[in-house]
C-alpha cells in the first residue's frame, strides 16, 4: 500500500459531507493482470428507484517546487 496523500483525510471528509458514503480506503481492483490501488472509493444513493452512483478518487498534491507539470506526469505514471 502507498503512502496517503497530505490531503486525503480533507478530501474523505468533504466526500463524506457531500453525502456520499466511503465504501473503501484503498480500492483495490485488477485490470489485466495489473493490481492497482485507488485512494478512496465512494457512492451515494441517487433516489429509492435509482441505483446508486459510485465514483472512485485519487487524491493528488502538488506540493513541490518543481514544475506543475512535471509532478502532474509523475502522478499519472
Amino acid at each position: 500500500m502507498s503512502a496517503k496523500d497530505v490531503f486525503h483525510e480533507v478530501v474523505k471528509k468533504a466526500l463524506q459531507k457531500d453525502g456520499w458514503q466511503i465504501t473503501h480506503d484503498p480500492l483495490s481492483i485488477s485490470i489485466g493482470g495489473v493490481n492497482l490501488s485507488i485512494d478512496l472509493a465512494a457512492e451515494k444513493l441517487i433516489a429509492v428507484e435509482r441505483e446508486g452512483e459510485k465514483i472512485a478518487v485519487e487524491v493528488k498534491s502538488f506540493l513541490e517546487k518543481s514544475s506543475a507539470i512535471s509532478e502532474f506526469h509523475t502522478a499519472l505514471g
